[in-house]
């Protein structure tokens, strides 16, 4: 049996629903509940960059959507940014833990630079009872979990409480660390923030590329790959 959740604001909706399968291209939301970024926490072990493969990259990349169209490939880690005559930036993002992802296709709704964070009351109250007690609201920041920009996924009009934001944590980059929303590096979200206005279409995928396009690498390589990109 499948459904699609429909979209409410509704905390204690969310939290009993469950998606078990949708058809293609429907709005799948996580069966948890709202978002979480995680509050900022220095980890001396971890590295400060994420593995270069999530470094951003201009590639050669078919797809049959228009140019300024994002797509996000939940399994490969990316987001990309159609630019047309067959090239993308791609950016390296992290995306939700088990358990937390979704898929669909969305449109952007709202812009913001600096943004706050309100961390939800169930959060909240777990964290407390861990010991650690977050604030009802954090103004935008360097210390902010959303980082330096935050771009608000709407459908139908409707904000799905996911977002596609930055990150003081860039370690997590190329990692299931998040609770449904997209993260990428603050310069990373602070180029696409320029380049993607309010309406953008956004596009979700948590099961590869399949048909939805094809990443051909950086032209350095397509060229030795007889795919006859750039010249020659």
């Amino acid at each position: 049996m499948s459904f699609t959740m429909k979209l409410t604001q509704s905390v204690a909706v969310l939290a009993i629903g469950v998606t078990l399968a949708a058809p293609a291209g429907a709005f799948v939301r996580s069966p948890h509940a709202v978002p979480e970024p995680q509050p900022y926490q220095a980890r001396a072990s971890q590295p400060n960059m994420p593995a270069p493969q999530f470094q951003r990259a201009q590639v050669a990349f078919q797809t049959s959507e228009r140019p300024g169209t994002i797509i996000v490939d939940t399994s490969s880690k990316y987001l990309y940014f159609v630019e047309g005559n067959g090239m993308a930036t791609r950016y390296g993002v992290g995306v939700g833990k088990d358990g937390f992802g979704w898929s669909g296709t969305v449109s952007i709704g709202r812009k913001a630079e600096w943004p706050g964070w309100t961390p939800p009351a169930a959060m909240r109250e777990r964290e407390r009872a861990k010991g650690n007690i977050l604030p009802a609201y954090m103004e935008g920041g360097p210390n902010n979990p959303l980082g330096a920009r935050a771009m608000y996924l709407y459908r139908g009009g409707q904000d799905t409480i996911y977002r596609i934001h930055g990150t003081n944590q860039p370690w997590t980059i190329g990692q299931n660390m998040s609770s449904g929303c997209i993260r990428m590096m603050n310069e990373d979200v602070t180029d696409l923030y320029a380049r993607a206005g309010v309406g953008t279409k956004v596009i979700v995928t948590a099961t590869g590329a399949g048909n939805l396009y094809s990443d051909l690498g950086t032209p350095q390589t397509s060229s030795n790959t007889g795919f006859g990109f750039f010249g020659g």
